[in-house]
């Protein structure tokens, strides 16, 4: 892998990263939403990462098995991240006693999203960490770089 290589992980990286900040602001923004356009309450959302190699196969057993073990169809470690899917969470949602809410039933209780705002936080901090961890390899492999010029002059 070359330095360029890391740029492209780290992007991809980012990147993702990016989409799960996203989602986890989404969440927090719609943790009292009881009424959708399809009128349910707002579901938690989730940021599903993969590999992003292509045709990488799932085991060592299955690959061994279909004989795509050559060196040349092995996918190359490192080769990033990306968002397969953003999910919604299938927890039940939460009822609440509150008579006045105009989404109340006829007993007086509301339906909430179950959305946890210290769960949403953790994830918000798990996001801004693992950008910043990106960020930082996309430094060190820029100074990298810039040496290996610094040499070269």
């Amino acid at each position: 892998m070359n330095l360029f290589g890391v740029m492209d992980i780290s992007g991809s990286g980012l990147e993702a990263e990016r989409v799960r900040a996203e989602v986890v602001s989404a969440n927090m923004a719609n943790a009292n939403t009881t009424r959708t356009e399809s009128g349910q309450p707002y579901q938690r959302q989730h940021v599903v990462f993969q590999n992003s190699a292509v045709d990488q196969p799932q085991d060592f057993a299955t690959a061994l098995l279909s004989g795509n073990m050559l060196p040349a169809q092995q996918p190359q470690a490192g080769e990033g991240v990306k968002v397969a899917a953003v999910v919604s969470d299938t927890a039940a949602p939460l009822r609440r006693y509150d008579p006045g809410h105009p989404d109340a039933d006829a007993k007086g209780y509301v339906t909430y999203p179950n959305i946890n705002p210290l769960t949403e936080m953790v994830d918000l901090m798990g996001a801004e960490r693992a950008y910043g961890m990106n960020v930082s390899a996309v430094t060190a492999a820029k100074a990298m770089i810039t040496s290996t010029l610094n040499l070269l002059k």
